[in-house]
């Protein structure tokens, strides 16, 4: 017996449930009758996907942790604050628990919101039968299968980390980003192998806890992808922090000594030994992709993801592809958006209905954190070559750390940039990284998604004192 609906989600993740939700959203304000399904393998841990479980939001927790742990460390002294015995120690195992409760509290919420909403959640692993007819077989844990077929089929199975190749031992003595969410005790030592966000944001949260933290990466620094002042500031202030960051460091083997891993380099020259090693090199889908059977034609050479057009149609007629799947801008909120948008023309009459992958604002949770948006310095030049760029820097110590003595360890540093085009001076590219970049970025984001120019920011009366109001008084101003 074949189960038939008008739209099927295979991931219960952040596209998913956006895509379910809206398409329950429109059938209700339109009065039409949907069937709608989401189809979800692991309900206890995976409701909700990779933010709500192994990502943003217990990523965010430990963040806030070693910022608080920082705040203790290094600042609150000089503001008068003492501790009669000693600092503050950190109860490992009781931060964990109390992640792990909150994450647990955020699944039954999308659970219930998924109920709420109409949409039938169906427990089990998915997997082609006939891609192009849409027929999909589920498995139950209890090994029995069910078919099904859909109007409207969308594929929203995230995807996972990724270990490189050639790199012998790693699967034996190394973790994930997901092993760092299964460490029940904090390692004294730890190594971090990677140079993307997820890398730099773990070695600064162990770092920050109190592990000694050793940074490898294959090119000259981290975050090679991004404007080179962010890059090369974050390295500054990780050293400064007492990261050790070790560019150039191609991993070829690690091996254990006793309770110790040993990573050595590709020219033999270089070892790292360390409790635990973290690898962040990379996430795919392949792994879903294969055990989905998703048919070649659909994914790109390397099945690592699935190919789509700028409506998220898939080479099928009828099937669709949202969130990390697609290895486009793998951000929580763009996953979401396109499964609003995907909904919203599917369901809605919005037939025209996508969203727009450029210009996205993006924040890494490193120590400090860093906020972007736009084409970096050497983007713009190349992108705009022939016409004027201008670009505009500012580097300041924010206002938290001013009552630190003047000679001490060095002060942590805010630095920003914008970068303009054209003689009206619009802003193409906007980068910040320091205490506050997080919060200040959306605001500036929105911004640019209008088509902001230098004079608009500066048209703004600064808010004082703050960081922010640097982005708005940047000089010259007022000359245009």
């Amino acid at each position: 017996m074949e189960m038939h609906y008008n739209l099927l989600v295979i991931g219960s993740g952040s596209g998913g449930m956006a895509t379910a939700r809206r398409a329950a959203y429109h059938a209700k304000n339109l009065g039409r009758s949907l069937k709608i399904g989401v189809i979800e393998r692991d309900v206890s841990n995976l409701m909700g996907g990779t933010c709500v479980s192994r990502g943003c939001v217990p990523k965010k927790v430990m963040w806030s942790a070693a910022t608080l742990a920082d705040t203790f460390n290094h600042v609150a002294s000089h503001y008068g604050f003492g501790f009669e015995e000693s600092r503050p120690k950190l109860d490992f195992a009781t931060l964990v628990k109390n992640r792990e409760v909150y994450t647990a509290r955020l699944r039954k919420i999308y659970e219930k919101n998924l109920n709420d909403s109409g949409v039938d959640l169906i427990r089990g692993f998915a997997r082609f039968t006939d891609a192009p007819a849409k027929g999909i077989e589920v498995i139950k844990d209890d090994g029995s299968t069910t078919n099904y077929s859909a109007e409207h089929l969308v594929i929203a199975c995230g995807g996972k980390s990724h270990f490189p190749e050639n790199f012998e031992g790693v699967k034996e003595h190394c973790i994930d980003s997901d092993g760092f969410f299964r460490l029940t005790e904090l390692p004294k030592s730890v190594t971090v192998i990677g140079a993307g966000y997820i890398a730099v944001e773990l070695a600064g949260v162990l770092n920050s806890l109190g592990s000694r933290t050793t940074l490898c990466v294959r090119g000259d620094r981290p975050l090679r992808m991004f404007d080179n002042m962010l890059s090369e500031e974050l390295v500054t202030q990780m050293r400064q922090n007492g990261i050790a960051v070790e560019p150039g460091f191609v991993p070829k083997r690690v091996s254990a000594n006793g309770s110790s891993k040993i990573v050595e380099s590709n020219d033999s020259n270089r070892q790292v030994e360390s409790e635990v090693v973290i690898v962040a090199t990379g996430r795919s889908s392949k792994d879903y992709l294969n055990s989905m059977r998703v048919p070649d034609f659909m994914c790109s050479g390397d099945r690592h993801h699935i190919l789509v057009d700028e409506f998220q149609n898939t080479k099928v007629n009828g099937v669709y592809a949202v969130g990390d799947v697609i290895g486009k801008a793998e951000l929580t909120p763009v996953a979401i958006a396109a499964g609003r948008r995907l909904a919203d023309r599917l369901f809605g009459g919005m037939v025209n209905a996508k969203i727009s992958y450029e210009n996205i604002p993006t924040v890494i949770f490193s120590h400090p954190p860093i906020g972007t948006i736009g084409l970096s310095e050497t983007e713009a030049r190349a992108k705009y070559e022939g016409s004027t760029v201008r670009v505009y820097n500012s580097s300041f110590v924010n206002s938290l750390y001013g009552i630190l003595p003047v000679d001490g360890p060095p002060k942590p540093k805010t630095r920003m940039k914008l970068i303009c085009v054209g003689d009206e001076e619009r802003i193409v590219g906007l980068h910040v990284i320091g205490d506050g970049s997080d919060e200040m970025l959306q605001g500036f984001g929105v911004a640019v998604k209008m088509n902001a120019t230098k004079a608009d920011l500066e048209n703004c009366i600064a808010i004082h004192p703050t960081a922010a109001e640097e982005f708005v008084t940047l000089a010259p101003w007022g000359l245009k």
